[in-house]
């Protein structure tokens, strides 16, 4: 996979503004695929999520959504509140776009459907996204915010990029969780 045909389908990658960190994020996601037995294509058809029967909503559309939530929320907040602390606005690109990475991991196709993989009964994809992203050699800031990113991340602490992707990530699902 080159870099432009993972642009095509995550141009928000284009936005991460620290060019080894958009090459550590793209390796990740390729090394992902490629670990779960993925093609790009398949990123319009994986569901973001398996709580919500019959998921019409794909990961990749999950993710861009996810993305550009938690940036224009830490624009503003970075606007508002900037002597009160400083975002790191890549840390919040490259979170918001690797927080689902270990989905990657976590589901299969069994036929037409997707279900969890052996891995995901195991580990879901908080852990397996924080696997890969160290194995990609991506900053602990971005390990962490993959990490925390759901549930699993309540009850320690998060950093303020962590915390718009967390709240980012459940604007985009909680809505549609109630339909």
């Amino acid at each position: 996979m080159r870099m432009e045909e993972m642009i095509n389908v995550l141009p928000e990658l284009k936005w991460i503004t620290d060019p080894a960190l958009a090459q550590k994020c793209l390796s990740c996601w390729k090394n992902a695929m490629d670990m779960g037995g993925w093609e790009l294509q398949d990123l319009d058809l994986i569901p973001f999520t398996l709580l919500i029967p019959d998921c019409r909503i794909s990961l990749k559309t999950h993710v861009r959504a996810v993305t550009q939530t938690a940036l224009a929320s830490a624009q503003i907040l970075s606007n508002f509140y900037a002597d009160e602390y400083a975002l790191d606005m890549d840390t919040v690109l490259a979170g918001a776009l690797l927080h689902d990475i270990g989905k990657l991991l976590e589901y299969r196709r069994d036929g037409s459907k997707f279900v969890k993989s052996p891995c995901g009964v195991l580990l879901r994809h908080p852990f397996t996204g924080a696997g890969l992203a160290m194995k990609n050699n991506l900053p602990d800031a971005v390990v962490h915010v993959i990490a925390v990113h759901a549930k699993e991340g309540d009850d320690g602490y998060r950093s303020p990029e962590a915390v718009i992707v967390h709240h980012a990530d459940f604007m985009n699902f909680e809505p549609l969780r109630g339909r």
